[in-house]
């Protein structure tokens, strides 16, 4: 049975969606401190972790960048009710698979949760180049002509979503979908404020705005 870890310290709310989990049929555990949901989640028998941000002893965001740094690829959705674009970015950025925020219908979240799941876990091996970017998808580096670029998880995600279709637009929907896995938030800017980091870094003539429709790597 899939088991998903709830890392929530607040009782209202961890209860509520252990019970509406089970009712669909999943195994739920719940822990209310952030390192003690960091052990576990390390620990290889849970599905997918639902991350509260503010969690004691470690905060969502630091459990998450633990997580991934330990080469974790576990599925994480972040529960937070910070709703600002920053707090997402941050989210994201660390890994998160998804973004909730409170209040959420249950259903919402149920909806997330199967998505999460049914991602398959890839891994490529090759590179890939276009112009005087080169990315090599397996070390997760990205190089300028013969300068090397630090780029966070999300960026190089980006990156390579364009690289791979140069040339053509890619509208906001799209990325939101591909490289975030989300679906479209009109009031959503996280797009646009990764496409502005991508810009500053790999040279802010790749990116051309297509006003209106996207945005397409040249």
């Amino acid at each position: 049975m899939t088991r998903i870890l709830i890392a929530e310290d607040e009782d209202r709310i961890s209860s509520f969606v252990a019970k509406g989990l089970e009712s669909a049929g999943y195994q739920t555990l719940v822990i209310d401190d952030g390192a003690e949901a960091l052990d576990r989640a390390l620990s290889g028998d849970v599905d997918l972790l639902l991350l509260d941000v503010g969690l004691p002893s470690l905060d969502g965001f630091e459990v998450l960048r633990s997580l991934r740094g330990q080469g974790s690829t576990l599925p994480v959705i972040m529960l937070t009710a910070r709703t600002s674009t920053r707090d997402t970015v941050d989210g994201l950025d660390a890994g998160a698979n998804d973004y909730v925020a409170k209040p959420f219908k249950f259903d919402e979240l149920l909806a997330r949760v199967r998505s999460r799941l049914r991602e398959p876990v890839t891994t490529s091996s090759m590179s890939i180049a276009h112009g005087d970017v080169t990315l090599d998808v397996l070390a997760r580096r990205a190089t300028v002509g013969s300068r090397e670029v630090d780029l966070s998880a999300r960026e190089f995600a980006l990156a390579e979503e364009f690289v791979r279709h140069a040339g053509q637009v890619l509208s906001r929907e799209q990325l939101l979908s591909r490289v975030w896995g989300m679906d479209f938030d009109p009031s959503s800017n996280v797009v646009d404020v990764y496409v502005r980091y991508l810009r500053a870094k790999l040279g802010p003539a790749h990116i051309v705005t297509v006003r209106g429709a996207g945005y397409r790597w040249e």
